[in-house]
């Protein structure tokens, strides 16, 4: 049992901080090694007693305090992992305590007890910050668990803080990430022109952007253009720049983007749908590093890094004619794929997080974090807009998620109706819709039914996936040909079943 506070004036109890990992979500325990004790401080000795007894038990570090002031000299040389005070106690009230300590340490748990259950003093508690507001007297049990979840909150935000102080530029720990982050280690001393493939959304621009910022040409400007977001005419001028005079408007001499970013890198992204005319020029950059600005006459030189990007599939646009062969070879020196989110579910938490803490820094609020159901299931979405889709979610739930913890009702309605039609998509559970409904209009026979329809479904199917050979179609399916060819006439389905015998 710890020691009580009239004779250590607050002695960490004897459990040992290693124990509190059999009490916690698989989700704090990487943080054991920084947990503290939890402080109980009531004048009442019994109380504190109690606190002992069930916080050894469950293997929880603690100390104990009989007076507030204790707790409050304590604090000049550390602070606790979750903090429980009673309300009314001699001396400085729970209330100044729980006010000193939100002062210095904003993030730290409060749990506020007290023997008087009346309004006040519970709006007095939560609007003072506390985490929670327990009356006595209580279950033993009941207090514990509040406790653990205190003690995980506190952790949760002791990972919210780790990822925003130490999130670098690019987050990822799929192995299909730590590709992309070795390519990017070994391509940002070259030179060379970078192609970089992936779906809207996945992050090319930051990929493009460490790339420059790894390269010796770091010092110098990184330019980035989104060559599908302007109009032809005036992406010629944003470009390569034009004279004074060039054409309508042009009431001074502008440069342009290869100039802007001289000696240093120049982003084309959704270089895909460029239009041939500009094809054109930019192979000619690329081929002998010159350029003219529109409406002049002198030749440009350039020493830029070109690194484009793309959501389309070139090869086909380039057997289809809309984009230059030539050019493609030069733009795809060296090809980076960014895989898609859904190819790497298991960094959805880590960027989540991220993106939660980062949208409450902007909007200075506290961060509200995800609950295990809403986080598992975020994961399992496909996120068709992908890692920038994600982020905007964050946003959008740090400002109308109605509580700090997030649960999987406090998504928006279009995330949730996905889901559901995903679940209306599973076989099993539109058969069993099926079944409702035949047995609502008292039919007979449903078995034999259903069952014809079934087989009925896998013979087609596995006829079209082998051309009508209906000896492969019955390995497919793991039936003898003679059963398919059977089941074949039964089924009526001779007049589809393509080529009988091969």
């Amino acid at each position: 049992m710890g020691q009580t506070a009239e004779e250590t004036n607050g002695t960490l109890g004897t459990a040992g901080a290693a124990g509190i990992a059999g009490v916690l979500p698989n989700a704090a325990r990487p943080f054991v090694a920084q947990i503290k004790p939890v402080w109980v401080v009531d004048d009442d000795r019994s109380i504190r007693w109690v606190f002992e007894k069930a916080l050894t038990r469950e293997g929880i570090p603690f100390r104990t305090f009989a007076l507030a002031q204790d707790a409050l000299e304590a604090l000049a040389t550390g602070s606790p992992q979750v903090l429980v005070s009673d309300i009314r106690m001699n001396g400085t009230s729970g209330l100044e305590l729980l006010q000193n300590v939100k002062q210095r340490f904003p993030a730290l748990p409060v749990i506020i007890m007290t023997a008087y259950s009346d309004l006040e003093s519970a709006v007095a508690a939560f609007q003072g910050g506390a985490f929670e507001y327990l009356p006595k007297p209580f279950d033993v049990d009941q207090a514990v668990d509040l406790i653990r979840r205190a003690v995980d909150e506190s952790l949760r935000e002791t990972e919210t803080e780790d990822v925003t102080l130490t999130s670098p530029e690019i987050l990822g720990q799929a192995p299909s990430m730590q590709e992309v982050f070795r390519a990017i280690g070994r391509l940002a001393q070259s030179s060379a022109t970078v192609m970089i493939t992936g779906e809207s959304g996945s992050g090319k621009e930051l990929v493009a952007r460490a790339l420059h910022r790894h390269s010796p040409r770091a010092a110098k400007p990184f330019v980035a253009i989104n060559t599908a977001a302007m109009p032809k005419d005036l992406l010629e001028s944003e470009l390569f720049g034009h004279e004074r005079g060039a054409f309508t408007g042009a009431q001074a001499m502008r440069r342009g983007r290869f100039e802007q970013a001289e000696g240093g890198t120049l982003f084309l992204d959704e270089i895909g749908d460029m239009p041939a005319e500009l094809q054109t020029r930019l192979l000619r950059v690329l081929s002998d590093g010159t350029f003219y600005r529109v409406g002049g006459h002198q030749p440009m030189r350039t020493n830029v890094r070109v690194i484009a990007a793309t959501h389309q599939d070139l090869d086909a646009r380039v057997r289809e004619g809309l984009f230059r062969e030539d050019l493609y070879h030069r733009l795809n020196v060296i090809r980076l794929r960014l895989p898609s989110l859904r190819e790497r579910r298991e960094d959805i938490p880590l960027l989540a997080r991220h993106f939660l803490a980062k949208s409450a820094r902007d909007l200075g609020v506290d961060p509200k974090r995800l609950s295990d159901n809403a986080m598992t299931y975020l994961a399992a979405q496909d996120f068709p807009g992908n890692v920038r889709q994600l982020e905007n979610l964050c946003h959008w739930l740090t400002v109308m998620a109605p509580m700090q913890a997030i649960e999987i009702g406090d998504l928006p309605q279009e995330l949730r109706q996905h889901a559901a039609a995903a679940v209306d998509a599973d076989w099993l559970g539109a058969l069993g819709r099926e079944v409702d409904r035949v047995l609502a209009r008292n039919e007979s026979g449903i078995m034999d039914a259903l069952t014809r329809d079934f087989e009925k479904t896998l013979i087609t199917k596995a006829l079209s996936a082998t051309g009508g050979r209906r000896i492969e179609a019955a390995k497919l399916l793991g039936i003898g040909r003679n059963t398919i060819t059977r089941k074949i006439q039964e089924l009526g389905l001779e007049k589809d079943s393509g080529q009988d015998e091969l």
